[in-house]
């Protein structure tokens, strides 16, 4: 993995503007639900069992599970494909987008779950050795339907990070279900994200918003050295995710999620 060099934050938030910033919102669909794809709640449906295999990266063993996988931080960047994950059959891996990354990406093809947070649930751990605030994105697509406004969200959660919130300008929002205040505009709940990509277009990008209407980045700071778990969990049916990425604000943005993914290894 090449060096990547590390900027003011000025400079990071114009590199993140440019990365991150959104097509021009459709503000008259604050939380979009296709009539064809009910909602269904927990009670509704059998969670369907652990896919056990996942996808195996490069770890130094050939004998290590998908559920011990670590995803190391490597000079501020935790750069990660979605399928090297432990996902339900509801989640099932694609490579037909002629633009998804790596060996292919995660689509959710389950109920849609769009105040049920925790279903489909997929967990990543991650060892943080550089403390401090991280903004975090996904490359996510569009795959039911053509309009870019629905079907284009999954559920975020960091349980156990320092703090977990969306900011925009001056502004900060924090999950319901948090403790903390103010809350996102929209669906949000026990310590959960709603996030979100906008505009027409369909195909996999670099975009991630909570909060409808009022689009605030993602952040998520670590206060000590340590391994620590992202949960992702199914909301909308037929968004797919191809990769994630955490980027300490020191980094450089563009540079890291043009970068390899960083490295894997196997935990207890």
């Amino acid at each position: 993995m090449n060096k990547r060099t590390y900027m003011p934050f000025v400079a990071l938030a114009m590199g993140l503007a440019l990365a991150c910033s959104p097509e021009p919102l459709d503000e008259s669909n604050p939380d979009p639900v296709t009539a064809n794809t009910p909602d269904t709640s927990p009670e509704d449906t059998e969670e369907p069992a652990p896919d056990p295999e996942g996808e195996a990266p490069d770890t130094g063993t050939d004998t290590c599970s998908p559920s011990s996988f670590v995803f190391e931080e490597e000079e501020g960047v935790i750069l990660a494909e979605m399928e090297n994950g432990v996902f339900t059959d509801a989640w099932q891996k694609g490579a037909a987008q002629p633009d998804a990354l790596g060996e292919g990406y995660l689509v959710w093809t389950g109920n849609q779950y769009l105040n049920a947070p925790g279903q489909g649930l997929i967990a990543f751990k991650l060892d943080i050795r550089r403390t401090g605030t991280y903004v975090f994105s996904w490359r996510s697509a569009v795959t039911l339907g053509n309009n870019g406004t629905e079907h284009n969200d999954t559920w975020l959660r960091f349980p156990d990070a320092a703090e977990f919130y969306g900011e925009r300008n001056t502004g900060v929002v924090y999950p319901k279900g948090s403790g903390k205040s103010p809350n996102p505009n929209g669906s949000s709940a026990e310590g959960w994200f709603k996030i979100y990509r906008s505009g027409s277009d369909l195909g996999f990008k670099w975009q991630a918003y909570t909060s409808d209407h009022d689009p605030h980045l993602i952040y998520v700071r670590f206060d000590t050295p340590g391994t620590y778990t992202m949960e992702v969990s199914a909301r909308s049916t037929g968004h797919a995710i191809d990769r994630f990425a955490l980027v300490h604000t020191d980094a450089d943005f563009d540079s890291a999620i043009a970068g390899e993914p960083t490295p894997v290894r196997c935990g207890e």
